[in-house]
């Protein structure tokens, strides 16, 4: 009995603690190449050819179906509707950690749900301190961003140094904080409100949470209706990648799974499959054992909520596709006299300064008040040099910061002022907090089958 228990443990574990080990390789190494796609817009943005850089990304794309057209520029259909896809997959990231993940119980969230709100208010109120009663003020929200692909890419590099759980601590930081983004974005970063165009954002919305909640688990229905959703928002003024994120929370996240009929299916696959034929290493698979494995993928995925499954097929377009193409087309900026001449101006120090002193700061601050109000505990074996370290890292805007300064500074001159900032910070941050992590001790091994 001690047995089953343990072993149903094991398993209740292995599938919460999958899916985060999954993203967290893929935003790991996905931010490797997310610093290359960002090295080659600067490198194009720079070079002889740098008109063809700034010509691509300005090439107008129409789109025509029926009465439908939309003509927007390739930079514009990355940013409002491939970025939707990315805000889709946060969405997704978002529910699966409050419903099995860091933030699922009060205090298991609170220390990073405390950090990350400190990490997002410090860091704008350093930006408004230095653009206050400017035209600039508007970008208060570019500081308080973190690009979790490249925090954790770095923290990656550190290696045996980081503890298992300040990387699941990170992880669940940076989702709150982009959950704290997407709150910005819709309620501070959006145009002109088409009252018509929300409310068939609304019906749509609707008729999402209708088929959840009569059970309906085809992904096909709710990505249909999801590619409405966002046409609404794309024509309603509030920012359309706000429709991934609200697609997402009406992903089924319920597992149905009748215990004895998907074994007994598993076993007869897996049957099946070593009867059908020779079984050295070299051999190819042949027809049976090929209808074998479809079948026991088939059991599998039957089993699995949609929002797993959507998860899983999403994180590498995400992190390997899309992700990199927004670096590549909104990381470059030309290094001309009068940008290098304004590099001292509010704009810049309150983005560099917001990113590198107010992130790690701010972090520091509530993460330590929530652990001295006995609200939160440091997780185990953590040290305080460790979680400076972190601050440190989250302190890497790129991805969400170059986004919000788009929203906020549209084809402006500060816009390329910020980018300079963002990209500056980012590297200074990621090196400090980098070193910080790499130069402390190893972190000890977990004990085998510890208690």
């Amino acid at each position: 009995m001690i047995q089953r228990r343990t072993g149903t443990s094991r398993a209740l574990v292995h599938r919460i603690v999958l899916p985060f080990q999954e993203f967290f390789r893929a935003e790991s190494s996905s931010g490797l190449l997310l610093l290359a796609c960002a090295l080659a817009a600067l490198l194009w943005a720079n070079s002889p050819w740098q008109e063809s850089y700034f010509h691509l990304w300005e090439t107008k794309l129409v789109l025509n179906a029926g009465s439908l057209r939309l003509a927007h520029s390739l930079a514009e259909w990355i940013n409002d509707g491939l970025m939707a896809v990315f805000f889709f997959l946060v969405g997704l990231e978002i529910k699966r950690e409050i419903l099995v993940g860091e933030l699922a119980s009060p205090r298991k969230a609170a220390l990073p749900m405390a950090a990350a709100i400190g990490g997002m208010a410090l860091p704008a109120a350093i930006f408004l301190a230095f653009n206050h009663g400017t035209p600039q003020a508007g970008g208060w929200g570019i500081p308080m961003a973190t690009d979790i692909a490249f925090a954790l890419g770095v923290l990656a590099l550190a290696g045996d140094r980081v503890p298992p759980p300040l990387r699941v601590f990170l992880a669940a930081l940076a989702i709150v904080d982009d959950l704290g983004a997407v709150l910005i974005i819709a309620v501070f970063y959006s145009a002109g409100i088409d009252t018509a165009a929300l409310a068939g954002a609304g019906l749509v919305l609707l008729l999402l949470l209708a088929l959840n909640f009569l059970g309906v688990r085809r992904r096909a229905a709710y990505l249909a209706l999801g590619v409405v959703l966002w046409l609404f928002f794309l024509k309603s003024g509030v920012h359309a990648t706000i429709a991934g994120v609200l697609l997402a929370a009406t992903i089924p996240a319920r597992t149905r799974i009748n215990v004895p009929e998907f074994t007994e299916r598993a076993r007869a696959c897996l049957a099946e499959f070593e009867n059908a034929g020779p079984r050295p290493d070299w051999a190819r698979l042949n027809e049976r054992q090929d209808a074998a494995l479809v079948g026991l993928e088939r059991a599998t995925d039957g089993v699995r909520s949609p929002l797993l499954q959507v998860e899983h097929g999403l994180v590498p377009w995400v992190a390997y596709g899309i992700m990199p193409l927004f670096a590549l087309a909104n990381a470059g900026v030309a290094f001309t006299p009068d940008v290098l001449h304004a590099l001292a101006s509010p704009v810049v120090l309150g983005v560099a300064l917001g990113l590198m002193i107010g992130k790690p700061l701010g972090i520091g601050a509530l993460a330590w008040l929530a652990v001295r109000l006995g609200l939160a505990s440091l997780p185990a074996g953590v040290t305080g040099r460790q979680m400076t370290g972190v601050g440190l890292l989250s302190g890497m805007g790129f991805t969400m910061s170059l986004f919000i300064a788009d929203l906020a500074f549209p084809a402006t001159a500060a816009l390329e002022l910020t980018k300079v900032a963002v990209l500056g910070a980012s590297l200074v941050v990621g090196l400090a907090g980098w070193l910080l992590l790499w130069s402390g001790p190893r972190a000890r091994p977990a004990l085998e089958g510890g208690a």
